[in-house]
């Protein structure tokens, strides 16, 4: 399988460091292995997506092993429903891998599997790149995706926003979407610094267009962190946004922060039509 040009559609062709297609649209190949499908004329901002401390804020926060029983269930659930015969997974909104890298080992295990990883972080999917090499990395839109029609087995979307038809468009026969949301007490405690009215999140559950819901599952559990882990954690959320200084600092400087987790894991598969 390879990538479909971002502009006209066509088929991507890899020559030497670029990607081509039929019409002459060129894409370079970083050195650092991935390929940026992004065009100027898809940004919405110059830099879209995390920024670089957000990013190193999350990678340190992660490999503390705190969301590793979540990275575990994932891995757990794709080997469980997916085909034997699959060939081709994307994470979308993958960041700088932890997800992607613990999916792509696992599922190689035992079957022979091309896993992508796709974030419209240039940051975030350069330092991917240069880590993880077992993976095709590739800075481009969730709402673009860079793929033929019927191309994917599965999809996994943790956040990440995306257009229920443009994941129905790129999956194959009877694929499959795993999603991860936030469950109505997700992070509670780290919003209880910010807000002195704490609204637990939405517990209605997602639907997507042309899909069928094969589970959904909660996993919940309590983080001891330390002041370091909690201002990572707050950094790497959009909660950072309304953080003032001294709150960082604050916490930062905290000998001891507990914190709940509150995940919703939901699985899809895909319907051969969309309902008009």
């Amino acid at each position: 399988m390879t990538y479909q040009c971002p502009l006209c559609h066509l088929p991507l062709q890899r020559l030497d460091k670029q990607w081509r297609c039929e019409n002459n649209h060129q894409f370079d190949n970083a050195k650092e292995g991935y390929v940026n499908l992004l065009p100027v004329q898809h940004k919405r901002s110059k830099q879209p997506g995390d920024s670089a401390e957000m990013m190193l804020s999350r990678r340190t926060f992660l490999e503390g092993g705190h969301y590793q029983p979540l990275r575990d269930r994932l891995v757990a659930l794709l080997n469980e429903h997916l085909r034997s015969d699959a060939d081709a997974l994307l994470d979308i909104g993958c960041g700088e891998g932890y997800y992607t890298s613990a999916i792509e080992q696992g599922l190689n295990a035992s079957r022979k599997m091309q896993v992508y990883g796709l974030d419209v972080s240039k940051v975030a999917i350069r330092y991917a790149a240069k880590r993880y090499h077992q993976v095709e990395f590739c800075v481009a839109s969730s709402h673009r995706l860079p793929f033929a029609d019927d191309s994917l087995d599965a999809i996994v979307r943790i956040y990440a926003p995306c257009k229920a038809l443009e994941l129905h468009r790129v999956l194959k026969s009877s694929g499959l979407v795993l999603t991860v949301a936030p469950g109505p007490r997700h992070l509670y405690q780290l919003k209880a610094c910010l807000y002195t009215d704490v609204q637990l999140h939405s517990d209605a559950e997602e639907s997507l267009e042309g899909f069928e819901r094969i589970s959904t599952e909660s996993l919940g559990y309590e983080m001891a962190l330390d002041g370091k882990q909690a201002f990572n954690l707050l950094q790497m959320t959009p909660f950072a946004w309304r953080a003032t200084e001294a709150l960082m600092q604050s916490l930062s400087q905290r000998e001891a922060f507990a914190c709940e987790t509150d995940f919703v894991i939901s699985l899809f598969r895909r319907k051969e039509e969309v309902d008009a």
